[in-house]
């Protein structure tokens, strides 16, 4: 079952979701990464696997939302904007299928929201 939902992001509509593993969730400015080379964007975020839970709270908010404790408190502000487990379809791509990220093994050089 697809965890999602139809959103307005900066005035247009937009498709998020997401695979549903908060506990796995650190934040996009949490999540432990280790640095591959001198450069400082070569960098690999540790696979799900490599990693104990997520703290419950990682310190992180977005206005008045805190990572999701609660099925009801899914997709939120914080979902959106820190979750590393969250995507959002491109302006305009509500409508076409959310691949969303696998965290099973590293990443490299993941884009940023």
């Amino acid at each position: 079952m697809w965890n999602g939902k139809i959103i307005t992001y900066c005035g247009q509509k937009a498709k998020i979701g997401c695979d549903e593993k908060c506990n796995k969730s650190w934040g996009l400015n949490n999540r432990p990464k280790i640095q591959i080379s001198d450069d400082e964007d070569d960098i690999a975020w540790l696979s799900d696997d490599e990693l104990d839970n997520a703290p419950i709270d990682p310190k992180t908010y977005e206005g008045d939302c805190a990572k999701p404790t609660c099925d009801e408190e899914k997709l939120n502000k914080w979902c959106v904007r820190e979750c590393e487990r969250c995507e959002m379809s491109a302006i305009g791509e509500f409508d076409k299928p959310l691949i969303l990220t696998s965290w099973n093994k590293r990443l490299y050089n993941k884009k940023t929201k």
